[in-house]
């Protein structure tokens, strides 16, 4: 396998030797400042790589050696805390004074601590009731802010012949706005109830929970008329573990221990453009 490291700094020469030694290759070859390839690298020394990594805030990856991106057909995304920065339930609970007790919810969820996703949703939603729906709108222009390298990854996998999904436990508010925004093919997400301008409390129709981000997964390979392994899935909480393993590739992003632990590559440190510097 190659072993790709990379960083969103310079990459010492101090480290080329011991990962070279760690990895068991012959042959490093430095790609860029911030971008090393390991070439033979043995996948069974992943455990001592990723303790260095770890300590020394890289970002590692075991690649087939003539992998490309255009292998791929679909990327598909989670959206809060991966396409984007923010938890749009948290900040929207800020408007009306619960963000604390929201983002604790939140949390546990995505840590899969909460094993209901269903209910963990319900119990958020049902503080938010009587919320006027401007604060939808603030949330997305004062708060909400794109992920480190997210446009250029998108751009990437559009050059290299890549559909784009983006699948969120999140709001239809935000999931239809980015896909104006950034071009996006195709979107899921939940609807939040309005009436007379106010939130009800409520979730419109059939949750998006993991069972149904993963079912999305697969019915947008189909429409595209690929194979599920030809999808990359991109995320960073439980909810995206079941999408994640339908792909041919999974990214954990910025994630909670449990899905980096499942995930093909685990990208802590440089952004989501990382995933083009992979190939």
């Amino acid at each position: 396998m190659n072993l790709v490291i990379q960083s969103p700094a310079p990459i010492a020469d101090s480290h080329v030797r011991p990962l070279a030694a760690l990895a068991r290759s012959r042959t490093a070859s430095r790609i860029d400042d911030t971008l090393l390839r390991l070439v033979d690298a043995d996948p069974l020394q992943r455990p001592d790589v990723d303790a260095y990594c770890g300590t020394h805030a890289l970002d590692y990856a075991y690649i087939e050696p003539r992998a490309q991106l255009s292998d791929f057909g679909l990327v598909a995304m989670d959206m809060d805390s991966t396409l984007i920065t923010i938890e749009c339930i948290d900040e929207i609970a800020d408007f009306c004074g619960l963000k604390a007790e929201v983002a604790a919810i939140t949390e546990a969820s995505m840590r899969g601590e909460i094993k209901d996703f269903n209910e963990s949703l319900t119990r958020r939603v049902a503080l938010l009731k009587g919320l006027d729906a401007t604060a939808l709108e603030r949330v997305y222009e004062e708060r909400l802010r794109l992920s480190p390298g997210a446009e250029r990854m998108l751009e990437g996998a559009r050059a290299a012949g890549l559909k784009t999904l983006l699948v969120s436990g999140g709001f239809t508010f935000f999931t239809e706005r980015l896909k104006t925004r950034l071009g996006l093919d195709y979107t899921r997400a939940n609807t939040l109830e309005i009436v007379d301008g106010k939130l009800t409390g409520k979730v419109i129709g059939e949750i998006v929970n993991a069972d149904v981000k993963a079912r999305t997964l697969r019915e947008t390979c189909e429409k595209i008329g690929i194979d599920s392994k030809r999808a990359i899935a991109m995320g960073d909480g439980s909810n995206d573990l079941k999408m994640m393993a339908e792909a041919g590739l999974s990214v954990a992003f910025r994630a909670k221990p449990v899905v980096r632990e499942s995930a093909s590559v685990a990208f802590n440190f440089v952004g989501l453009d990382g995933l083009l510097r992979l190939f």
